[in-house]
Formats: C-alpha cells, structure tokens, sequence
C-alpha cells in the first residue's frame, strides 16, 4: 500500500491480455467501441476517486503476461486483470497468479458465458476473488471498484 498525504492508496496493476490492443477497430459489435486507451483513462480517473494507483500493461505475449504477474510480487496490492482468449487456454497464466498470491479480478468486456462454449470455462476464475463480464468497458470499472472494496476488507 502506498501513502499520499494522510490517505492510503491500493497499488493495482491492470494486465489485458491478447488483443485488447485492438479494441475500437475489432469486433465493434462483439468488444465496443472504446479503445485501450480511453479504457485505461477511464480507470486512471476511477482509481483517483477509489483510492488507487494503477500500473496498465498490454501484452499479446503469454510468457509477458506471466513476468508482469510475477513482477507484482511484493510491488502491488492486487491485480485487475482480462486475459482474453488466454482465459480459457493459459494454465501458465492461472499458476503466475496463484504464485504471486494478491487478491486478482478477472474481467471481460463481452460475457463469456454467452459465447462459444470453448469460452465458458476460465482457468483464472478459480485463483480469482471474482470476475466480472459482459458489461463493455464497465467490466473494467466494476472490477477495479470490487477489488479496491476486497482490499480495504482485508
């Protein structure tokens, strides 16, 4: 936890997985229209008002994803993290989080559940506090405002 004045701020690394690169040009119908960019200011304007400091990395890379999870040992409070489709394929992914062992939320901007059935099944949710989806870029909102809420409960 970090300090700012008399107030103390949750230091959260947000992680979006493979793609996430092209929201706003892939998929409109299926992700929106939002950018990454606009995504991660949003939740830098949400984090403000929340108590938070963010840290925002994108990778495509698996092995990436994985050193940014490791790097958060020790270094950050929690993790907001949507691993897109390495979600239902990434056991590396899943063990990096239960490794570090901070409070996780996985996020999605489309429900996952809604989708093809390879997409039901999250290796993530199970090392995860809870996970959010299907609510567009406000998956990403509602996932930091749950964690920052589980990390003043601890």
């Amino acid at each position: 936890m970090a300090v700012e004045g008399n107030r103390s701020l949750f230091r959260v690394q947000v992680i979006h997985g493979p793609n996430l690169n092209m929201l706003g040009r892939r998929e409109p119908a299926v992700y929106g229209t939002q950018t990454l960019a606009s995504i991660d200011a949003m939740l830098a304007d949400e984090a403000k008002q929340g108590g938070a400091i963010l840290s925002s990395f994108q990778s495509n890379s698996e092995g990436a994803l994985v050193d940014c999870i490791q790097a958060t040992f020790g270094e950050q409070d929690g993790i907001l993290i949507n691993p897109g489709a390495y979600t239902h394929t990434s056991v590396a992914i899943r063990d990096a989080i239960a490794a570090v062992g901070l409070p996780t939320v996985e996020v999605h901007l489309s429900n996952i559940h809604k989708r093809e059935a390879f997409r039901h099944h999250s290796y993530i949710a199970a090392v995860a506090v809870g996970q959010i989806c299907g609510f567009g870029a406000d998956s990403y909102r509602l996932g930091l405002y749950a964690l920052v809420q589980h990390l003043k409960s601890l």
